[in-house]
This record gives structure tokens, sequence and C-alpha cells, in this order.
């Protein structure tokens, strides 16, 4: 999934992905800095190049809001609660993947919707990434609910849009 990303966004990486792909990388086993850096050059095929001064830095934010620990043998793995956030950003990647999905259908008027719809999806997601660790757990709960709704919603849509068989007796 990540490399289908850069190739359809090339080397402009939204703010806030950074944060998203070191959750993801983690949800499959531990890592060390120097691999996640490493695992991105190699997904994005040199595209994109995170330097340490993204990468640990971040880490260290993750490690504050308690998303992730380090282990005594310096990799990284994810906590419950970055378990949990991980899997709400599965959530809205699905939405937005179906959401995109629709409007590359559309043509090239619906390519450049879509990537500008990316771009601000990611910058949204980034805001409430930051913010996330200061959310209630009932601000926390209508986001989700929020989130659960829109899935729904395109759904119905693409329900609607199915071609009806008439049965002929």
């Amino acid at each position: 999934m990540i490399s289908e990303w850069f190739q359809r966004v090339g080397s402009s990486v939204p703010r806030g992905f950074s944060r998203y792909f070191i959750l993801e990388l983690l949800k499959e086993k531990n890592r060390t800095g120097k691999e996640i850096i490493d695992y991105a050059v190699e997904q994005s095929n040199g595209i994109w190049k995170p330097s340490p001064g993204l990468i640990y830095p971040l880490l260290g934010r993750l490690l504050d809001e308690g998303l992730i620990e380090e282990s005594n043998d310096g990799k990284y793995q994810l906590t419950k609660k970055g378990s949990d956030t991980a899997q709400d950003v599965d959530k809205i990647n699905d939405i937005v993947k179906k959401q995109l999905d629709v409007l590359f259908r559309l043509g090239n008027v619906g390519r450049f919707v879509a990537m500008d719809l990316l771009e601000k999806i990611f910058s949204m997601g980034s805001v409430l990434s930051a913010n996330i660790s200061h959310m209630t757990e009932e601000e926390t709960k209508k986001y989700k609910t929020f989130l659960e709704d829109e899935l729904e919603k395109i759904k119905e849509q693409e329900n609607k849009k199915k071609p009806r068989r008439i049965k002929i007796e």
C-alpha cells in the first residue's frame, strides 16, 4: 500500500505522513530508527529519503505521546495506545481509498480533485494526530462516529450505483 501511495503522489510527501508511516511499519515488527529510514528509501524506490533529523525527533514525540516504546535492543515498538491509533489510521485510510477510487474513475478532473483531497486529508490527519493525546474520550468517540458515518454514506452510494438486474419470469 505504501509503495502504491508513492506512485500516485510522487515526491511530495504530505505533512504528517511520516508519523503514520512509522506507526504502520511498527505494526509489522519492531525496528530501529535506521531500519525505518532504510525501509522508506526502499519502498519509495529512492524518491523519499527521510533524514535522521526528521525520523529521530519524530520517534521522540511518539515516545512522549505514549504511542511507542523503545526496547533494550534499541528497537521501537507500538504500545497499546499506539496500536489503537494505528487501527484508527487504517480505518481512515480505507475511507480515503474508497473516495479516491471513485474520483480516479472520473478521469483527469477526478485525479486533480483526488490529489487535492489527499493533501487536505493528510494535513487534517496531521493536526488531529498531533492533538489526539489532548482529546477527551468523548471527543475521540465523536470523531470515530463521524468517520464511521462517512464510510457508511460511501457504501450506500456505491450500492446505489450498482446496476440493478430485472428478473424476467
